[in-house]
């Protein structure tokens, strides 16, 4: 069976995006790259669970990033509007991913928490996740942005994942700062554990197939609100 495409026509406002959005992969790539191997490093001279974990989620956005240069430059290098096989396959990639990054986020925090785990003060992991909160923020704001432009479920996931690597930033920095003030080895552990429901929630998204709605069958045509069904996956373009 030919494989379906969306109905989404070629335009020069589209081409730009897309080649955008191949920018902030490649950019993605090129930190998570960096970010992965300081935090597995500086998590293991540390015995740091939070930092290792913080550099699986590294790993976790790496792999995402590169399904997406993938789904991207089948469109772009086709010269047309990428199927919704290629699209459902890039948006199921990333909602596995999603699930992965939930269950070794659960996984580490129960962990964390059963053995009491603490972790050593590392100022290089200080540093990296210092740096890569801000730096993630900006990635995932674009990516969701263009997620909605474009219609992809599949960049959205890879959204989701670099709002995760900014949140996990944020909880290692407020767990490394405890440690170091209060020897409060709880931190991490507990506060991973808040973000496995957002994380399951979004994984599932990911992976549903969500067709087009004949009620919005129009919208869908002209390129607008592309899944245009309800559940509230996609906000209406302003």
């Amino acid at each position: 069976m030919a494989e379906t495409a969306f109905s989404v026509p070629s335009s020069p406002d589209r081409a730009a995006d897309l080649h955008l959005a191949l920018r902030l992969e490649g950019l993605t790539i090129a930190w998570m790259t960096v970010e992965a191997g300081v935090a597995m490093a500086t998590g293991h001279a540390a015995h740091s669970l939070a930092l290792e974990a913080f550099g699986v989620d590294s790993l976790i956005e790496l792999i995402s990033a590169g399904v997406l240069l993938w789904r991207l430059l089948v469109e772009l290098q086709s010269d047309r509007a990428v199927s919704e096989a290629i699209e459902r396959r890039a948006g199921r990639i990333g909602g596995l991913l999603l699930f992965g990054l939930a269950v070794w986020v659960l996984a580490s925090g129960i962990h964390s928490l059963w053995t009491r785990q603490g972790q050593d003060f590392s100022p290089a992991g200080l540093v990296l996740v210092g740096v890569a909160i801000p730096i993630m923020a900006v990635l995932a704001k674009g990516k969701l942005r263009l997620a909605d432009r474009l219609g992809s479920r599949a960049l959205r996931a890879d959204a989701v994942e670099a709002l995760t690597c900014g949140y996990l930033s944020f909880v290692v920095l407020i767990a490394l700062v405890a440690q170091l003030a209060l020897h409060a080895w709880w931190v991490a552990g507990s506060s991973a554990l808040l973000l496995v429901p957002f994380l399951l929630r979004e994984a599932w998204e990911a992976w549903r197939d969500e067709p087009c709605c004949d009620a919005h069958a129009d919208a869908c045509r002209g390129g607008r609100t592309w899944p245009a069904c309800a559940h509230g996956l996609w906000r209406r373009p302003r």
